[in-house]
């Protein structure tokens, strides 16, 4: 637990530096009196990690109901941003509970059939070879579908990582219909014995509606094959996009019917705070976070972790 939770803190670095940064400075040595200048400094601190303004209004709400005209040091701040955050997480569903990570959904018998979408750049790829390897290093068979058949660029980078894991690869032609990939990958899945199948779509912009079109028809082929999958949906977010991660996640909910966020790129983010909003707004749990560039650097999201990583060391220094 120790190494996964200094690799977390790892990647939520820039975010908590926003906090280490702005929300410290908010205090002198001997504390500071919490007034209208003391709760929009907060306020501001608290939007700049993206986590949205209903959060952080309700933060200087509680901070201002229960604090207003005392002299308070950071951990009683510190307090209030915790437990408003891990209930508004936990209130969203985006865990089973402030330790336990929301599980992948894994089919009862045969392959465990996963789809992965999201927005060109969204680390997408990278995302599909990091979930690969968690499957592999716990013994199971992957066979990979290189969906994304509009950009030959990005099936070269999945094979890469197929090579490079020591998993199979389903591709085609450039252009093909992409349900004709994921088809075939479920199809080898089955007839290999596969354990998992993963299959890439094209990234594209949640406003391109043929695009969203195709993602329904590559559901339906493979609930043809397998009645119950795709077992997971799951919807890449780049962490980096703050708050524009939410219409990317409006979109693709709807067109997908996605299960789950992976939140990619969160060490290059210092709005790792996105998380909450995103979870509030649809519901969705979010299963893994991107903690870095090799295949070993998806983590399980719980809130807990989370949490410690982004504010432990918030007030240090």
């Amino acid at each position: 637990m120790a190494g996964f939770l200094e690799r977390l803190k790892a990647g939520l670095a820039k975010t908590a530096q926003v906090l280490n940064t702005d929300v410290r400075d908010l205090f002198k040595r001997e504390g500071r009196l919490v007034d209208e200048t003391f709760l929009a400094d907060l306020r501001a601190a608290l939007v700049r990690t993206d986590m949205g303004p209903a959060a952080a209004e309700a933060i200087v709400a509680d901070v201002g109901r229960r604090l207003r005209a005392r002299v308070v040091d950071p951990e009683v701040v510190l307090d209030s941003i915790r437990t408003e955050l891990r209930g508004r997480l936990l209130a969203a569903g985006a865990a089973t509970d402030g330790t336990t990570a929301a599980p992948l959904r894994m089919a009862d018998a045969g392959p465990t059939v996963i789809l992965v979408t999201g927005v060109n750049g969204s680390g997408k790829t990278t995302s599909i070879a990091k979930l690969a390897r968690r499957f592999l290093r716990d013994g199971r068979r992957v066979v990979l579908g290189a969906g994304d058949t509009f950009r030959a660029a990005a099936v070269e980078q999945l094979a890469m990582w197929a090579g490079r894991l020591g998993c199979e690869i389903v591709r085609g032609e450039p252009g093909c219909d992409p349900a004709s990939i994921a088809h075939r990958a479920v199809a080898r899945a089955i007839e290999g014995g596969f354990d998992v199948c993963i299959i890439d779509t094209a990234g594209r912009l949640q406003t391109q509606s043929n695009l969203m079109q195709e993602l329904g028809k590559i559901r339906r082929v493979i609930g043809k094959q397998i009645g119950d999958a795709p077992h997971e949906t799951l919807l890449v977010l780049d962490a980096t996009a703050g708050q524009n991660a939410l219409s990317q996640a409006k979109g693709f909910t709807e067109a997908a019917g996605c299960t789950g966020i992976v939140l990619a790129k969160l060490d290059g983010s210092a709005r790792g705070g996105v998380i909450v909003p995103v979870a509030e707004q649809f519901g969705l749990p979010v299963k893994f976070v991107g903690t870095g560039e090799t295949a070993d650097d998806l983590e399980p999201f719980t809130p807990d972790a989370f949490l410690a990583a982004l504010l432990d060391g918030a007030f240090s220094g």
